[in-house]
């Protein structure tokens, strides 16, 4: 009776996990989605702990369901105040070392059920391939922190670095199939094919620039998932083979959605350099004059005008200015002034990062428009105002065959009647060159902190 309740737990968990991954899809119901999918996890986990049996292998004894239950009480407290604490500039690096211990996890069940495993070969493969695959999203999505972090802020790259990762790929996976075929119990051979899976997921991440870091991070998660989906065959376990499977293939699309939204493919984002200095081609040459604005002339130039888009970019983010720039959206419209947000799929850090930034200001769904759809606006717009963005608005991306971002679908902000900037500096992105649009003629350049330089906006609009 108990196993077909807990079969029972298992398809209602799955079925959360579609729906609240469909959700998902929306920003208005995210987050219920969220929630929808953690109760499913929570039915899953709570039915495993008390419905689950197998005879001979199962027991509950007391300090068994201390051991569990206070795992459970460890991580919810440490994984509720790390996401409560973490700031919106940082959730990459958040969702990164999230990725990375859910790969640990499907590796420590390779290393704990190997010896179980032995003289199956079908098993075997499959506690292996788990090991193997969430040791790689583990390494690699350390690694991949550290780069978001600032920790390794430069690519590491080895002479001929391309076929040493190629060689140590092949060599895991022969190494692995000599201990399937062979037979082995040697807890020696486990550890160093776990060893050599660590490494080789340092060697695949460290020579990636960090532009590319989100691609790779989606990558990885995709890793991720398909590690615990070998761990559903392992267990015959249902509900984790289904959340494994979802977790894979968003991972996958989203990366496949980075990807074109970038113009590169897959291979060219791990084999490739773009993002990994500041010293990256030069390009065309740049000619025109950069002109500056005053916060008393954008303020005049926005309250004439009849419709303002606004593109925001990952200084948005650092400065945390989505209040203020929501506060100057309002002030527009109650004068009459149309404002949407242009946002470029790959603003921020990750998809839907900007979109997430500005909802918690309260920025209506309805005015952050996607880029194929505001392109066409651009020419019909007063006032373009860019405010931390860089590559995305670049037009050497449309111009210049010479530039490491040719190709790459941008916000065409220059066919607008006004072009203002906002940046501290100078500084190029994370491309490392430099942008076109800063030399435009219709582009003035507003200089200063977003937050700083929004907020004096703010306050002159207010006396007009």
């Amino acid at each position: 009776m108990t196993q077909y309740i807990l079969e029972i737990a298992y398809l209602i968990a799955s079925i959360t996990f579609i729906i609240g991954l469909k959700m998902m899809s929306n920003p208005k119901k995210a987050r219920q989605g969220n929630l929808i999918a953690a109760a499913g996890m929570t039915i899953a986990i709570i039915g495993t702990i008390f419905l689950y049996s197998k005879e001979g292998l199962t027991s509950r004894d007391n300090i068994k369901m201390i051991l569990i239950f206070g795992g459970i009480a460890a991580g919810t407290i440490i994984g509720w105040l790390t996401a409560k604490k973490v700031q919106m500039t940082k959730m990459p690096e958040l969702v990164s070392m999230f990725n990375g211990m859910g790969g640990a996890c499907a590796a420590l069940i390779g290393l704990m059920e190997f010896h179980h495993s032995v003289g199956q070969t079908s098993t075997m493969i499959t506690v292996l391939a788990g090991m193997i695959i969430g040791s790689v999203s583990f390494s690699g999505s350390i690694i991949a922190y550290l780069k978001l972090n600032g920790a390794m802020a430069k690519p590491i790259r080895l002479p001929k670095y391309n076929i040493i990762n190629t060689i140590v790929m092949f060599a895991l996976f022969a190494f692995a199939a000599y201990v399937v075929v062979s037979g082995t119990d040697s807890s020696t051979m486990l550890y160093l094919l776990f060893a050599a899976a660590l490494f080789y997921g340092i060697l695949f991440v460290i020579p990636i620039g960090g532009a590319d870091m989100p691609v790779v991070i989606s990558l990885l998660n995709s890793f991720t998932g398909l590690a615990a989906a070998f761990g559903g065959f392992l267990y015959d376990n249902k509900v984790m083979l289904t959340g494994g499977i979802l977790v894979g293939s968003a991972g996958t699309l989203l990366t496949i959605v980075m990807c074109k939204a970038m113009n590169r493919s897959l291979f060219s984002v791990i084999f490739g350099s773009f993002g990994g200095t500041t010293a990256a081609a030069d390009g065309a040459e740049v000619a025109g004059s950069i002109k500056d604005i005053s916060t008393t002339d954008v303020a005049v130039l926005m309250n004439y005008s009849k419709r303002v888009v606004i593109v925001p970019g990952y200084g948005l983010a650092v400065a945390q200015a989505q209040h203020i720039i929501h506060e100057l959206e309002l002030l527009l419209e109650e004068r009459g002034v149309e404002v949407k947000y242009a946002i470029h799929p790959v603003a921020g850090r990750m998809p839907g990062h900007m979109n997430v930034l500005l909802a918690e200001s309260n920025v209506d769904y309805g005015k952050m428009v996607e880029m194929d759809e505001i392109n066409s606006e651009f020419e019909q717009t007063d006032v373009v105002l860019v405010v931390g963005a860089n590559d995305v608005v670049n037009p050497a991306a449309k111009t210049d065959p010479s530039s490491p971002i040719y190709g790459m679908p941008i916000l065409d902000v220059e066919k607008a009647k006004h072009i203002i900037v906002n940046k501290r500096s100078m500084s190029a992105g994370y491309a490392g060159i430099e942008n076109l649009l800063f030399y435009d003629p219709k582009t003035s350049m507003f200089f200063g902190d977003a937050k700083k330089a929004l907020t004096a906006l703010v306050a002159e609009l207010k006396t007009m």
